[in-house]
């Protein structure tokens, strides 16, 4: 459903596609990195962007096969990609816990790879850890999130390895196209029920917008 959304709105515009290159754990003395597939990554990355403590969130692919992949690759199934959001974090202002606990209200982790009308492994449900301290507090997390849903949680808990960035286009997509079909449909909602919950602010927190 998304591809055909975005079909039709990229219809006759110009692709300007970023460089792909693989990145690392960004880790500084005051930064962390948390890489999480809930579905859409313009879902992922509007609602992560609008918690206090986000220092960025990047639209990007991880968990496959296929060096640099592009974005209608990742779409063919075919690369074993899933659609993430690298978030880089203060953990002075929101510990890991507390993403995990905006990864659960974001999303259906009890759907396999599906997220509404967006089917496929690229929608997959998926926490990549990058060190041991993650990977104990993401399973603790999804055993602590069972008990809110009455199916099985399918989200997979696996290391990270390689991140890459989407095109450019991907990037800040739903703040730069929230009157296109597929942001006022699918997004928005998901947004007004967090802001709603007061999980999240209403206009974005991180340095970059």
């Amino acid at each position: 459903m998304k591809l055909f959304f975005w079909t039709l709105f990229a219809a006759g515009a110009i692709h300007f596609a970023a460089n792909a290159q693989p990145t690392n754990v960004m880790t500084t003395n005051s930064t962390e990195t948390a890489t999480l597939g809930g579905g859409c990554f313009w879902c992922v990355e509007a609602i992560y962007e609008r918690l206090p403590g986000v220092i960025s969130a990047t639209s990007g692919f991880a968990g496959g096969h296929t060096e640099n992949p592009t974005y209608h690759e990742v779409c063919s199934g075919t690369t074993g990609h899933a659609e993430v959001t690298q978030i880089v974090f203060d953990p002075a202002k929101i510990s890991y816990a507390q993403l995990l606990d905006v990864f659960w209200q974001a999303h259906d982790p009890t759907t396999l790879n599906r997220q509404g009308a967006d089917e496929g492994t690229q929608y997959r449900s998926v926490i990549f850890y990058h060190d041991e301290k993650q990977k104990l507090a993401a399973e603790k997390s999804r055993l602590a999130a069972q008990e809110k849903f009455s199916a099985p949680i399918v989200t997979e808990i696996v290391p990270f390895k390689k991140f890459y960035p989407a095109e450019d286009y991907h990037q800040g997509y739903y703040d730069a196209n929230s009157n296109q079909s597929y942001c006022r449909l699918v997004i928005a909602p998901k947004l007004e029920k967090l802001e709603h919950r007061k999980v999240i602010q209403e206009k974005p927190q991180t340095g970059n917008h």
